[in-house]
């Protein structure tokens, strides 16, 4: 007796290579994409600007302007805490629009590992 299967599962060979096709095509768009995004810079504004962050997509600092005005020797705890606020935003930002760029291509399939 033979098993049957539903509609569009199997197929045989021709369909193992469309897949491998498929499959091949996603991970070259997502290594363009990813070189796309590497190469992207954010700038975020912490403090009401009175902190400048310029990062790129390989989550490194690029630049830091400070604000003068923000700079008070007898309260270094606000700016820390603008910096902070201004390092937190930047990394989020491009861990956001780096997975949100992957979803268009891997329709939010998971694929640890790979991003």
């Amino acid at each position: 007796m033979k098993a049957r299967l539903p509609q569009g599962m199997g197929g045989g060979p021709q369909n193992m290579q469309a897949m491998l096709r498929q499959a091949q095509k996603m991970q070259e768009d997502m290594a363009n994409l990813q070189e796309d995004l590497d190469n992207r810079e954010y700038e975020i504004k912490a403090g009401g600007g009175a902190v400048v962050l310029k990062i790129n997509g390989k989550k490194q600092i690029q630049e830091l302007v400070i604000d003068s005005d923000i700079v008070d020797p007898d309260d270094t705890e606000t700016l820390a805490d603008v910096l902070t606020a201004a390092f937190n935003e930047a990394i989020r930002t491009v861990e956001d629009t780096n997975q949100s760029e992957m979803e268009k291509i891997t329709g939010s399939i998971n694929m640890p590992g790979l991003f």
